[in-house]
């Protein structure tokens, strides 16, 4: 039976912060920012073709896919560090809501910042990225900690679900406005009258004028893109801010909470003993969301070297059908949960991942890519919001939700570092993307082992 002590204002609120920061998932580490990056740091000759990809950092070359990648894992590293001392201190100062409004900042402005990235000063950029990173992980950890205070178990799923699909579809009209802009920029920027002038000051041909033109202005929608973001964030945060409560202060005299959460932390490690339910479900969901979290962030790049004519237009297409589907898919799996329970519906999701990474393995072309990205949307939104609320599940009676949502989310993202350091040394090694689905496969693979060692509960996970 569903609670009728339920604040509608405060789930809406709540799941309208997916929609805010999404944006960042989409656009920074999935589609625009990726194949930027990945545009300005190649050298090609005189043809177009590219001749080398490596690039210098602190008077190292590194391959420019290795670097974006080992980028994300230093990123997740350190939050993985820092997340306990934030949690400790947000448990027992009642300061939860602060701390997530403190990082989704941080994230917003670094995001801005990327708009003066430039491959001349590359060092000073990967710092933006690596703080919008930090902004946006440090902020999920509250975030998801939310989701046990406002909403029941028999909920949990729906509700989760609701933010996932929000969060899709806010990006997605955010990437369909930047797209708009980077593939018809004649639309939004004076591309005629920088023409002339090109003309006039240059001597150019008026075709060579409007197309130097036309290639400035699609530089500039494309940094335009990143400041978009971060306004765009920011800005539906507030609406989160202003519904969702401050969590109650748990403990006035606690003296050591600048490493309680570390403490905190322990408790729950050593709690897993007496809890197998939930101790082989963090050890099979940070298998296999080794490999989806790696699809996320390093899909652009695999499809940037791998695939034979797709431009970049298709790229961001590709993920376009990737969120628009994910929302029919996060749905989908809420629902199938409900039928089968959570962790038989989680086995699926994972069996389809399987399948994708084979997929994957022969998709040599562009129609076949938008297909890959199809089959990804789908199981994409189902297998996240279904794992967030399947541990939401299996929490023990506790009013200390910040320490088991802190232990899920470094599960996480040491499941990013691994994932995304393995990916790009597998590439500095062989120079081949395609050999990276081997790990990935496996990641999946072992998954849906563990969690087929996973017994039901009262909750019908």
């Amino acid at each position: 039976m569903i609670s009728k002590n339920i604040n509608t204002k405060q789930i809406n609120a709540w799941a309208m912060y997916d929609w805010a920061n999404s944006v960042y998932t989409l656009v920074i580490t999935s589609s625009i920012f990726p194949i930027f990056f990945e545009n300005i740091t190649v050298t090609k000759n005189d043809s177009g073709e590219v001749i080398s990809d490596l690039v210098e950092l602190f008077g190292i070359q590194i391959r420019n896919t290795s670097l974006l990648s080992w980028t994300f894992s230093l990123s997740f590293l350190l939050i993985a560090f820092i997340t306990p001392l934030l949690s400790g201190i947000a448990d027992y100062s009642g300061k939860k809501k602060s701390f997530m409004k403190f990082f989704a900042i941080l994230g917003a402005t670094s995001c801005s910042l990327l708009y003066f990235f430039n491959v001349d000063a590359i060092e000073i950029g990967m710092i933006f990225l690596i703080l919008a990173t930090i902004g946006y992980s440090g902020s999920i950890v509250f975030y998801n900690a939310f989701l046990p205070e406002i909403a029941p178990p028999e909920l949990q799923d729906k509700v989760s679900a609701k933010g996932y699909s929000l969060g899709y579809l806010g990006s997605v009209i955010l990437l369909i406005f930047n797209l708009l802009m980077i593939m018809q920029p004649e639309w939004f920027f004076a591309i005629a009258t920088k023409a002339d002038l090109i003309v006039q000051l240059e001597g150019k041909s008026i075709v060579d004028a409007q197309n130097e033109a036309r290639s400035f202005y699609v530089g500039q929608a494309t940094r335009i893109s990143f400041l978009s973001v971060g306004l765009w964030w920011i800005g539906f945060s507030l609406i989160t801010f202003y519904f969702l409560p401050e969590s109650k202060r748990q403990n006035k005299t606690n003296k050591h909470y600048l490493y309680n959460g570390y403490l905190e932390l322990m408790k729950v490690w050593k709690s897993l003993k007496h809890n197998l339910i939930l101790k082989r479900f963090l050890l099979s969901y940070f298998t296999y969301n080794m490999g989806v979290q790696t699809v996320m962030y390093m899909a652009i790049t695999f499809a940037k070297k791998e695939i034979t004519g797709m431009p970049d237009s298709g790229l961001i297409i590709s993920i376009l059908i990737i969120q628009l589907i994910a929302i029919i898919g996060a749905y989908f799996f809420s629902f199938l949960s409900g039928k089968i329970g959570n962790i038989p519906a989680l086995m699926v999701a994972v069996a389809f991942w399987i399948l994708i990474m084979f997929q994957a393995f022969f998709t040599y072309t562009a129609v076949g890519f938008y297909f890959l990205a199809g089959s990804v949307g789908l199981v994409m939104g189902g297998i996240q919001s279904l794992s967030r609320s399947s541990y939401s599940k299996l929490l023990p009676q506790t009013i200390d939700h910040s320490s088991y949502f802190s232990f899920f989310d470094i599960s996480d993202k040491l499941g990013i570092v691994l994932g995304t350091l393995i990916y790009g040394i597998i590439y500095a090694i062989s120079g081949d993307t395609r050999n990276t689905l081997f790990a990935l496969l496996t990641f999946f693979i072992i998954g849906l082992i563990l969690l087929s060692r996973i017994p039901k509960n009262r909750f019908s996970v």
